[in-house]
């Protein structure tokens, strides 16, 4: 039973993750600006597509990043700790900023993705 708990816990923080990495993307690309008539349908939809894609992709890293580190360091210095779900959330917070300013470095600065 404790396993389906932590497998429970840890699908969650991933489907945290995962809204993390869109809402970073939103952020990132700006609104959508493209009108929806005629043959700018499709650019719209792209623009669409491309937010939840990458922004997937992205929270996919964060998940991995936190779970990895949740998993080898943090589980156990929490034990007997009151706020470990908010000591959880400060660093998943924590991930998707490093996660973010990597990404804008290789997207804007260094122009590799």
């Amino acid at each position: 039973m404790r396993i389906v708990k932590q497998i429970v816990a840890y699908l969650l923080w991933t489907v945290l993750s995962f809204i993390l990495g869109i809402a970073y993307m939103r952020l990132f690309l700006g609104p959508n600006n493209v009108p929806e008539e005629g043959l700018w349908y499709l650019l719209h939809l792209f623009f669409e597509i491309g937010l939840i894609q990458v922004g997937l992709w992205g929270g996919a890293i964060i998940a991995f990043c936190f779970i990895f580190l949740d998993v080898l360091y943090l589980r156990n210095k929490l034990i007997n700790n009151p706020k470990k779900t908010i000591i959880r959330l400060a660093l998943l917070l924590i991930i998707t900023v490093m996660i973010a300013i990597a990404h804008y470095i290789l997207e804007k600065v260094i122009d590799v993705i």
